[in-house]
């Protein structure tokens, strides 16, 4: 899951606005005053001590549900009380390694490295950059900048954390492998410590917000069934069958014969395990493969939390894929996150200092974010006809949130499975999008496609009531 996504689209060139032309100035003086600054003598303790305290005042948001520690005890006390959560300053280097840029980058890697713990509730904190709420003078931002500049001067080298090392054109057959190897195949049992029972890795369905996380995967899982409405004995295609929770759960409950596929071997060493322990061999088959190889014809295809690797380029090739092997009447599942409508409303400033991508750097590498449009667009493009759309984002920030407390509730165990920074990572990334889905900055559709028959029918009714009974 990408914390930011781009549309690679230019902007056209205009004119600076008057704001521009202060923040332009701004920058000038502070580059002069960092100049001057490099000359002089290193900033004592207390400096740097004073440097942090008023960068933190004016950077932080009025409205802060946590507190902000510094290595010698100091406290900024919360503004939203009681406190959710503290953020700890590890040393006088700490702040100055966070403020590199790009913004998401440096603050993500410094959490990596240990420059900052997080005590409490992890998303309280998560998003911080995007929570700016100040308005800030041009003297204001020359001055501040040019304390930003002595925090980062002292604060030395900081060494890069281990990253995805990928290789060749991004979204090859080659690539998306090693892209999903990556991710999904550093343990299954460090995904068994805080998924449901059923290993269900995409967001889950709270009709009645009351329900436990293993209620909550179930009831998606039958949500998704019903929307498809599968019948016994039709084929289901599952691409990214992700460890065999939906091929199981529509075999078992609904009699359909079920090919599943994935690019993670220790995925699909599992999932084969479950269909096994099932007793539903002669229904289930979970295949290594792409979907682009995927041959045969199916009256049904489910993709969960997959074309999310896709990307944009390769969007017209897996819906003609997915259009190919459709039979006319066939309906098809499409549920992904996508690109919130807040995204557009970050601060200008974050829009541009914060744009390093730390989730494809470290989360999710190649994943790409499309909005909810240009999904449907190239979905349109290769003729499925459009028949439901529902926006689950609610759905999904509950879902992380219990994923973030059950990872909390086996940190222990996760370290010793994963390593220190594999586990902070996932505890960064977990909580931040709690924050994201929470805020509208990502959401998540379930898109219902259609291939209609020689004449028109698209098999779905006139009524959707058979979903919500």
């Amino acid at each position: 899951m990408s914390a930011s996504a781009r549309n690679g689209r230019l902007s056209p060139v205009r004119s600076p606005s008057g704001q521009q032309v202060a923040w332009l100035a701004a920058g000038l003086t502070a580059a002069a005053l960092a100049a001057r600054q490099a000359r002089q003598t290193p900033p004592t303790s207390e400096q740097l001590r004073a440097a942090a305290l008023d960068v933190l005042e004016a950077a932080l948001p009025q409205k802060r549900p946590f507190d902000v520690q510094l290595w010698d005890g100091t406290v900024l006390p919360a503004t939203v009380q009681p406190a959710a959560a503290r953020l700890i300053l590890n040393s006088e280097h700490s702040l100055g390694r966070m403020l590199r840029l790009p913004l998401d980058i440096a603050l993500g890697e410094a959490y990596l490295r240990g420059d900052f713990e997080i005590e409490g509730d992890v998303s309280a904190v998560a998003g911080l950059t995007e929570a700016f709420d100040k308005p800030l003078s041009a003297a204001q931002i020359a001055r501040l900048l040019g304390e930003v500049q002595t925090l980062r001067r002292h604060a030395g080298p900081a060494p890069h954390p281990v990253t995805a090392q990928l290789h060749g054109e991004p979204h090859t057959r080659e690539r998306d492998q090693q892209a999903v190897t990556y991710h999904y195949d550093i343990s299954n049992d460090f995904y068994k410590l805080w998924l449901d029972h059923r290993m269900v890795y995409s967001c889950g369905y709270f009709p009645t917000g009351a329900e436990t996380l293993d209620q909550a995967q179930e009831a998606k899982l039958e949500h998704i069934c019903r929307k498809l409405r599968l019948e016994p004995g039709e084929r289901l295609l599952d691409i990214g069958c992700g460890w065999g929770g939906l091929a199981i759960y529509a075999a078992e409950h609904y009699g359909v014969e079920v090919l599943g596929v994935t690019l993670s071997e220790a995925q699909l060493r599992e999932g084969r395990a479950r269909v096994e322990a099932a007793g539903l061999g002669d229904l289930v088959r979970l295949e290594l493969r792409d979907y682009r190889d995927v041959q045969g014809q199916f009256d049904k295809i489910s993709s969960v939390g997959m074309a999310e690797h896709v990307g944009r380029r390769n969007m017209p090739e897996y819906f003609a894929t997915a259009y190919r092997v459709l039979k006319p009447g066939g309906l098809m599942m499409n549920h992904a996150i996508a690109a919130g409508v807040q995204q557009s409303k970050l601060p200008k400033w974050v829009q541009v200092l914060a744009s390093g991508n730390f989730n494809q750097k470290y989360v999710f590498p190649d994943g790409e974010l499309l909005p909810l449009w240009e999904t449907l667009q190239h979905a349109e493009q290769a003729q499925f006809e459009v028949r439901d759309v529902e926006n689950l984002r609610e759905h999904y920030a509950r879902t992380l949130a219990n994923w973030s407390r059950n990872l909390e509730a086996h940190r222990d165990e996760a370290r010793a499975l994963v390593g220190e920074q594999r586990f902070r990572l996932w505890r960064l990334y977990l909580a931040a999008c709690v924050n994201y889905f929470r805020n509208g900055q990502l959401a998540i559709f379930q898109s219902l496609l259609a291939k209609p028959d020689e004449e028109g029918r698209a098999g779905v009714p006139l009524s959707r009531g058979d979903v919500y009974r």
